[in-house]
């Protein structure tokens, strides 16, 4: 499953407060910031199986592209892309449940997306599954 959460801003005379109210951590369990080193670098594809994660552009803006896998063990080349990009001035989450590969691409120079996991990082090892960037050729939906 792949949903948004939205968010929103609150501005005054002292400066502004961006919040995603309805995004219950309950489930996370740890969390990293993910910065590019440019914007021609695409980060991916990597797929966890039984991590979900919820992604929150903190600076800038990302190009987003998902697929979900079919097969673990022989996972299908043209699975269905679909691509989203998320932007800091949007106030969105993108969740995204177990089963799902990603590659990222920052648009914009400096920019910064924070992730959270419902995994702690002990169990990574356990749970990653990495494919060469041109391994899913199929179009973009």
């Amino acid at each position: 499953m792949i949903e948004f959460i939205q968010g929103g801003i609150a501005k005054d005379d002292r400066g502004q407060i961006r919040f995603v109210n309805d995004f219950d951590m309950s489930l996370v369990k740890r969390f990293y910031i993910i910065k590019n080193a440019d914007t021609d670098l695409i980060r991916g594809w990597r797929a966890h199986r039984m991590e979900q994660r919820w992604f929150y552009v903190l600076s800038g803006s990302f190009m987003v592209d998902m697929v979900e896998i079919d097969d673990w063990s022989n996972t299908s080349r043209n699975l269905p892309i679909r691509r989203e990009i998320i932007d800091s001035k949007e106030n969105k989450l993108l969740h995204l449940s177990t089963g799902y590969g990603t590659a990222f691409q920052a648009l914009e120079k400096d920019s910064e997306l924070l992730v959270f996991s419902d995994f702690p990082i002990q169990n990574a090892p356990n749970d990653d599954y990495t494919y060469p960037l041109d391994y899913f050729y199929n179009k973009l939906t």
